[in-house]
């Protein structure tokens, strides 16, 4: 897409978003007036290990000390050095931080934050996180199908999806794919547009954005920024962090927050740090970008500090180490800035702000949702198995992988004969297809794994539940990824071995197929769920299914096994598709054609009968020992699915 795209920008009027369909008198009230966020002496601690692995101890580490200010409807910035606490503090104020070792205030127009803050506010996070097979539009009608009232009809949600679309400027590219790492879609300023977009169809009053420009070119970012600026002047409060802006953006700046080592060095009006600075002996040198700076100097790298220095004959701080000179000048500048009229005056505001009747924050407690369970299982299934159409890569390969593995092993093992030969043949082919639905099913795990971090953003902003999610992955993606695959697997293979001709032992096969992948996909989902490195999870698989194998039955007769690990072929999956798919095969047959058999169906020098066979193995001949694999099976699954729920319904959810 031109670039000219990124510099589009029809605004919304006042008038028209004051009439914005399904908004009460007091969401425009809220609106119009903008909300004012002040935070009163926040602090935040974490536990660490630190020390070698032989003397490994826990210490708590402070990442912001005392930390208080006010932001206001308009372009609020939080800027400081990488570990500066900037990102923990954006996170307090939008409530997304781990509650424990929080202590301080943040309140709303001097009220406290609601149990709904996260779902009413808006939060970009730093890698756009949005759907890539679907469009821009698509994406935006997902957000607002559940996060908007569902007394609101589809008519008004439309209109607030054209109205968002119309506002950032993505009029040309609504209907244009996001774009993924495999297919090219719109520019990086149009994707970060419609991660904006997916926080605007609520109409939040405040909006937080986590390094809004990062991946993007100076161009994009400052159109990215300008638009932000538009949008402040409606009446919206943005609060982002950033890191080393251009001057371009950094002139936009209304509010400044200067953070180091988690402490406060500025926090007031933009276009007065610069005076302020100079007031504490630091001078910006000509056509030198103030935010640059800033960071020079809080840094201990800029050569006004160092002149600084010289000027007092300092000499000797001026050949100290720079990790030597750092605590001493952000301890300076903190003090500093306790001691300037900045502080002074948004202290007194604090104090006014602080005044209303205190009550307990609910912002961390449980969220109440806009949309039932059944609506968000919905919409969640319909947008997983439009991405599933839309990953050609993973559905359809997987498709033509399965039709050619059934042709070569058909090709192999093509018209298995009833003779002694037929007995190894059959058994090696269904040890085969057993373990290949195994290890087929390993790609599962990517099914949380991938989609951890999109997952993570929308919970917490109060898209859907967790059970919504859950279900629905698993009604969208598993169900019909694990029972194709068995069906064509079934379809192609049975026929060319030349297994037993009955209708009913070939829907049996294909059942016990199913049951072992969706097994064996539950296991690898209970493992990744709540995992962020898809190789781990995968590694973890593989080994488990390779011990699995050794208790299938067919490398090893199980009835030798020492009792004190014979207990293991119990939590082997393979082995119970494997028992299914031998007492479904074999039962009934006949290895010895033209020879006559015992009383007791055996020959006097081979086993000429299925039954015989599956007596050797240990194989329960009664319809139970059929059934009861499918019924193990069957708990397994469920077992791993509950393990997999819970390790979603408890994954940490705070940054």
């Amino acid at each position: 897409m031109s670039s000219s795209n990124d510099q589009v920008f029809i605004p919304m009027s006042r008038t028209n978003t004051d009439g914005l369909p399904g908004m009460t008198s007091k969401d425009q009230k809220t609106f119009t007036e903008g909300a004012v966020l002040s935070f009163h002496n926040v602090c935040y601690r974490v536990k660490v290990k630190s020390g070698s692995l032989l003397s490994r101890k826990t210490v708590e580490k402070e990442i912001l000390m005392n930390i208080n200010g006010i932001m206001r409807p308009g372009l609020n910035a939080i800027l400081g050095p990488t570990g500066g606490g900037k990102s923990s503090l954006l996170d307090i104020l939008a409530a997304r931080k781990d509650p424990q070792g929080l202590s301080g205030d943040v309140l709303i127009n001097g009220a406290p934050r609601s149990a709904n803050f996260k779902c009413n506010s808006g939060y970009v996070v730093q890698d756009d996180i949005v759907m890539g097979t679907l469009t821009v539009r698509e994406n935006l009608q997902f957000s607002a199908a559940l996060r908007l009232p569902s007394t609101m009809s589809n008519r008004e949600k439309n209109e607030r999806i054209n109205m968002v679309i119309q506002e950032l400027g993505l009029a040309k590219v609504a209907d244009s794919k996001v774009g993924t790492q495999f297919t090219r879609g719109v520019s990086g300023g149009e994707r970060k547009r419609t991660s904006i977009g997916m926080e605007l169809i609520t109409d939040p009053s405040i909006l937080f954005l986590d390094e809004p420009t990062t991946g993007l070119d100076s161009s994009t970012a400052n159109a990215v920024l300008s638009l932000l600026k538009r949008m402040s002047k409606q009446g919206r409060t943005i609060i982002f962090s950033i890191h080393q802006p251009r001057f371009s953006i950094f002139k936009l700046f209304d509010s400044l927050t200067l953070l180091a080592s988690g402490r406060l060095m500025f926090h007031g009006p933009a276009q007065e740090a610069l005076g302020y600075f100079a007031s504490a002996g630091h001078h910006c040198e000509p056509y030198n970008n103030p935010a640059d700076f800033f960071l020079d100097v809080i840094n201990g790298d800029s050569s006004a500090v160092l002149l600084n220095r010289e000027e007092e004959g300092d000499e000797a701080k001026e050949t100290e180490e720079p990790s030597k000179r750092d605590k001493p000048l952000i301890e300076t500048l903190a003090e500093f800035y306790v001691n300037s009229t900045f502080f002074r005056d948004t202290k007194v505001e604090l104090d006014k702000l602080s005044g209303v009747e205190k009550k307990k924050s609910t912002a961390f407690k449980e969220i109440t949702y806009a949309t039932s369970f059944c609506h968000q299982l919905r919409w969640i299934s319909k947008r997983s198995f439009k991405n599933l159409l839309g990953n050609p890569q993973a559905s359809i390969a997987q498709v033509i992988v399965t039709v050619i593995l059934g042709l070569v092993i058909g090709a192999i093992f093509y018209d298995l004969k009833n003779d002694p030969s037929g007995i190894q043949n059959r058994a090696g082919v269904l040890f085969f297809l057993t373990t290949n639905q195994c290890f087929s099913s390993v790609t599962s795990v990517e099914l949380f794994v991938v989609e951890k971090k999109l997952f993570m953003h929308e919970y917490i902003s109060g898209y859907y539940r967790v059970s919504s999610y859950f279900f629905g992955k698993l009604l969208s993606d598993l169900l019909p990824m694990r029972m194709l695959p068995s069906i064509i697997f079934t379809c192609i293979t049975y026929f060319l071995l030349g297994l037993k001709p009955e209708v009913e032992a070939f829907f049996i096969m294909m059942f016990s197929l199913m049951m072992v992948a969706y097994t064996a996909s539950s296991m690898a989902l209970a493992i990744a769920a709540g995992q962020s490195v898809v190789s781990i999870a995968s590694l973890l698989m593989t080994i488990s299914f390779v011990f699995m194998m050794i208790f299938s039955g067919l490398l090893v007769n199980l009835r030798t096994v020492v009792p004190w690990l014979s207990w293991l072929q119990y939590l082997s999956i393979p082995r119970y598709g494997y028992a299914a798919l031998q007492h479904n095969e074999f039962l009934g047959q006949n290895f010895c054609p033209g020879l006559n058999v015992t009383a007791n169906n055996t020959c006097s020098f081979a086993i000429c009968t299925g039954e015989e066979f599956l007596r050797d193995q240990g194989i329960d001949l009664s319809p139970w020992g059929l059934w009861k694999n499918h019924v193990a099976l069957a708990c397994m699954t469920v077992i791993f699915l509950t393990i997999a729920y819970l390790k979603l319904l408890f994954l940490k959810k705070f940054s």
